[in-house]
C-alpha cells in the first residue's frame, strides 16, 4: 500500500475541513507549494489534490492546482469539480497521473463509462460515504444507494481504482472506517484508496490489511499526530 499525502485546496490556499463541512476548517496554510515541497522531503512521491471550491461550486484554483503539478513532476492525482471531458484534459495536461471524478460520475455512469474509455487506468472514482451511503455534489446530496452495491456495478469499467472516503471521519483523527474499507475490496476488484480518518502508522497497517491498495493522508499529517517521515518511510513509495 502507498500513502499520499493530500493538499485541499480553498481560496488558494491548503486546508483541512473536518467531517467535509466548510464551517469547520481546522488548518489553513497560505502557500500550497511550500507545503508540496515538505512532502517531498519528508520522502512521499505521490500526491494528492483536490479544488475544494471547483467541487463545491464556489469558484476554482485551476491556477494553484497547475502550479502544484508542475511543481511535483511525478505521480500524482488531482480533482475536484471535474465533470466534463475539457476538465479532465486539464488535470492531464497539466501533468497529473489520474484524474479524480465524483459528482457527475455517480449521477450519470454512462459518461463514467465513457471518460474510462477514453483514458483507461486514469480515472479515479471518488466515492465519498456517510456509513454506507454514497454523497456528492459537495458532500451536500446523499444519494440512495449503498457504497458495496455501487462498486460492484463497476466490474470491467478500466478505472484506476476508487477513492473511498468516509466523510463523517474527516479531520477527526480517531482512525478509518475499516470496516467499509474491507467491504470495498472484497466487492470489487478495483484498486481501492481509502481516506477519511487516519492518524497513526497502526492505522495505515490496518487499511493495508483491509485490502486498501492506496491511503490518503490529510489531517494528521498537518496537526503532526502522525508523522510524516515515519509514514513516508513505510508507504511512501
Amino acid at each position: 500500500m502507498i500513502a499520499l499525502p493530500a493538499i485541499d485546496i480553498r481560496e488558494g490556499a491548503c486546508v483541512q475541513l473536518v467531517g467535509g463541512s466548510y464551517a469547520d476548517e481546522r488548518v489553513r496554510e497560505a502557500e500550497p507549494l511550500a507545503v508540496a515541497r515538505r512532502w517531498r522531503a519528508a520522502g512521499f512521491r505521490s500526491l494528492h489534490v483536490v479544488d475544494l471550491d471547483a467541487a463545491t461550486g464556489r469558484g476554482d484554483n485551476a491556477a494553484v492546482v497547475a502550479a502544484l503539478l508542475a511543481e511535483w513532476k511525478g505521480d500524482c492525482q488531482a480533482g475536484g469539480g471535474l465533470r466534463d471531458e475539457e476538465g479532465i484534459r486539464r488535470v492531464f495536461a497539466a501533468g497529473a497521473t489520474r484524474a479524480i471524478v465524483g459528482t457527475r460520475a455517480v449521477e450519470d455512469p454512462a459518461w463514467l463509462v465513457r471518460v474510462a474509455e477514453r483514458w483507461p487506468g486514469r480515472i479515479l472514482l471518488a466515492l465519498d460515504v456517510r456509513g454506507r451511503s454514497v454523497v456528492c455534489r459537495g458532500w451536500e446530496r446523499q444519494l440512495d444507494v449503498e457504497v458495496t452495491a455501487f462498486a460492484r456495478g463497476l466490474d470491467g469499467v478500466p478505472l484506476a481504482g476508487l477513492l473511498v472516503t468516509a466523510v463523517e471521519r474527516e479531520g477527526l483523527e480517531r482512525g478509518p472506517d475499516l470496516d467499509v474499507t474491507a467491504a470495498v475490496a472484497r466487492d470489487c476488484a478495483l484498486p481501492l484508496h481509502a481516506s477519511g480518518g487516519i492518524s497513526s502508522l497502526d492505522d495505515l497497517r490496518a487499511l493495508d490489511r483491509a485490502g486498501a491498495s492506496a491511503a490518503v493522508l490529510g489531517m494528521a499529517l498537518y496537526t503532526g499526530t502522525l508523522d510524516a517521515s515515519s509514514a513516508a518511510g513505510e508507504f511512501g513509495s
